[in-house]
């Protein structure tokens, strides 16, 4: 490994620690390896604008665009309500249907950042209400809001599909039933997290007849809603869409449940929402250029073999090497983003567990998993900060949680998908991906 790789890599680290933006860092080490690497930048930025130019990649503005307007539109306040019915009546349930209604809502949008602001400003204020340790709820839905990226449609596997040359819909398919796991995981920590807690309310117990008429009532309002995967999935997983060609559907289907079916969205209120889904877009695109003529100057520097011959120095074992994969991958979500996290590692990670007999479909699970596990985890862990200033909680009373569910969740959700490949290719290969 050249010394100015070495200089680079500790580059970018100083300059995302002292909170320069992930972009402009990305572009501030690719100038200097430019400067002292001497290298074209005729050469590096047609290279990069090359791999912008991909149907694919299409897919991530339409579904940005498309969150923003489920954002509006009222789903998420109407989902909240069908699920809350369902199991309100159980110890710390609201924090359960928080659970239930991010992985719904998530599945919706693909958005780790729109499930939080949704959900998190609907349940935030009823768990408040109803005696819920503000950490703890504050900490849940940090963690949960995740889902969105591991329940397919996922702007992520999209951008992971793009870089490893995989099928989209194969990736999809490897990180549902991960993405339904860790649901399940989180609804039980979070039961076991606050059975000890006192002062929390459930919700009352109601004469059948009334429940199943407030059912009926909320079921038929939550349709609209329930459909919108369905819809999406289906048409991609049956063949009749691609990935985007069902981002715009699924823009589509959005406008029309938005203004004509729960008529919370006006020409009005679609303007600043328009603009703030450019600005997302812009960022993402701009981030994507940079980093891929960083990958392009590493991969000429031969860094994925340095890396390579480093860890088999340490162990070619199959199990070893992924468990240094994943502290990798640990270490670079803690220090970024998550779209640039996958950006930065994922080229340099592929040849390295090609090396050791991973699948492609398998690792996208693996990447999944860790990426998300970065956004929540300090240092940098945005999703974690995100949580304290929107639910109006103390860092410090969220910390104590965060680190519980990352224990009890996020590290044993790892090693499970990391080490039974089984449970991300299942599907795929019954889908014949």
């Amino acid at each position: 490994m050249s010394v100015i790789v070495v200089v680079s890599i500790l580059l970018l680290i100083f300059l995302l620690i002292i909170g320069i933006s992930v972009p402009a860092s990305f572009f501030a080490v690719v100038m200097y390896l430019v400067v002292a690497g001497h290298y074209d930048p005729s050469v590096l930025m047609p290279y990069s604008y090359s791999r912008l130019s991909s149907y694919v990649l299409l897919a991530i503005p339409l579904f940005v665009i498309a969150g923003g307007v489920i954002e509006k539109s009222g789903i998420g306040a109407h989902l909240v309500d069908f699920v809350n019915l369902l199991i309100g009546r159980v110890k710390g349930s609201l924090g359960i249907v928080a659970v239930a209604s991010c992985a719904l809502f998530g599945s919706v949008t693909g958005s780790a950042t729109a499930t939080m602001t949704v959900i998190g400003s609907i349940m935030w204020p009823r768990m408040d209400a109803a005696g819920y340790n503000k950490g703890k709820s504050a900490a849940l839905i940090a963690s949960c809001c995740l889902l969105g990226g591991l329940i397919p449609p996922s702007s992520l596997m999209i951008v992971y599909a793009w870089i490893s040359q995989q099928s989209v819909i194969a990736c999809f398919l490897a990180i549902f039933l991960p993405g339904v796991m860790m649901t399940v995981m989180f609804s039980i920590a979070y039961y076991f997290m606050v059975r000890h807690d006192t002062g929390m309310d459930v919700m009352e117990k109601m004469p059948k007849d009334v429940y199943v008429a407030r059912l009926k009532k909320t079921g038929i309002s939550f349709i609209p809603a329930a459909i919108f995967p369905f819809i999406i999935l289906g048409g991609i997983y049956s063949g009749i869409m691609t990935p985007t060609e069902s981002a715009s559907v699924s823009l589509i289907y959005a406008l029309l449940v938005g203004f004509l079916v729960y008529r919370s969205l006006s020409l009005k209120s679609l303007g600043p929402m328009l603009v703030s889904s450019a600005s997302t877009i812009g960022v993402v695109m701009v981030m994507i250029f940079m980093v891929m003529m960083l990958s392009r100057i590493y991969i000429m520097e031969n860094l994925p073999d340095s890396m390579l011959d480093v860890i088999n120095s340490v162990s070619q074992n199959r199990f070893v090497v992924l468990c240094l994969v994943n502290i990798f991958m640990i270490i670079v979500g803690m220090l970024m983003d998550d779209v640039s996290a996958m950006l930065l590692a994922v080229p340099l990670l592929l040849p390295i567990v090609d090396a050791v007999g991973v699948d492609r479909i398998h690792f996208a699970a693996i990447v999944a998993v860790n990426i998300s596990l970065g956004c929540v985890t300090p240092p940098c862990a945005p999703l974690t900060y995100l949580a304290a200033r929107l639910s109006n909680t103390p860092v410090a009373a969220m910390m104590k949680p965060t680190f519980f569910l990352i224990l009890v969740v996020w590290l044993p959700a790892l090693i499970i998908v990391t080490y039974v490949p089984q449970l991300s290719l299942f599907l795929p290969h019954m889908a014949g991906r």
